[in-house]
């Protein structure tokens, strides 16, 4: 009987060590979330105060609030400093009846490369990403990561098919795989697939790699837009 017993036993053993590994890697990464993100924001105060002021320079709120799909399917209010005009959303809709190159773009990319809507110290934050500096608020309250998938709004779920199953696994991060990994230029497909590669990989060693891979991507200028 005991013969019997011992590869169930070793076989639950494996899963209780797994169960136990998991715990203390995502402890692990939130303590980094937590204090990474507590560090950043004094460090980064007097910046952060400098493109506040440049972004009132231009008509509208410091704030771009947009709800997006968090851990688990909850919603939250991703935030990111303004980079466009205050009727941004009824621009679109406007440059979109009336350019079928425009709305192609759109309905593949979800952004505009040459978008006429982004303000100049908007295309400036674009660039090096500068504009997504008020989420390390979002980290710190729990609702994203300092490493994850792309932050994406309910819409484009449906998109990522069944990998939404791995999307909706984890909080969404501040960077990721995508973002230094050519960013824009990587098809929304591509941008599924690293997602996906992320989430069922990730431990606290590659969270490391990709947090100095985006600092050299934001210190060379990014390819954002």
């Amino acid at each position: 009987m005991l013969e019997l017993l011992i590869p169930q036993l070793s076989r639950r053993s494996v899963i209780r060590r797994g169960a136990v590994s998991s715990a203390i890697s995502a402890s692990a990464k939130r303590m980094l979330d937590l204090f990474g993100s507590a560090a950043l924001l004094l460090v980064l105060a007097p910046l952060l105060g400098g493109l506040a002021v440049l972004v009132k320079t231009s008509p509208g709120p410091l704030l771009f609030t947009q709800q997006r799909v968090g851990r688990h399917g909850r919603m939250f209010a991703c935030l990111k400093f303004r980079t466009m005009c205050p009727d941004a959303d009824a621009r679109l809709q406007q440059l979109l009846e009336g350019d079928d190159a425009l709305k192609a773009e759109w309905a593949r990319d979800q952004k505009l490369r040459n978008d006429p809507r982004v303000t100049a110290i908007g295309k400036f934050l674009r660039k090096t990403s500068l504009d997504e500096l008020p989420q390390l608020f979002n980290v710190l309250r729990g609702e994203m990561s300092l490493v994850g998938p792309r932050p994406i709004v309910e819409e484009e779920l449906q998109r990522y098919a069944r990998a939404a199953v791995w999307y909706l696994a984890v909080r969404p991060g501040m960077t990721g795989l995508w973002q230094v990994s050519g960013r824009n230029e990587v098809d929304y497909a591509r941008r599924v697939a690293m997602d996906s590669y992320y989430v069922r990989r990730r431990n606290f060693a590659m969270d490391c790699v990709i947090l100095l891979q985006t600092l050299r991507v934001v210190v060379r200028g990014g390819d954002g837009y």
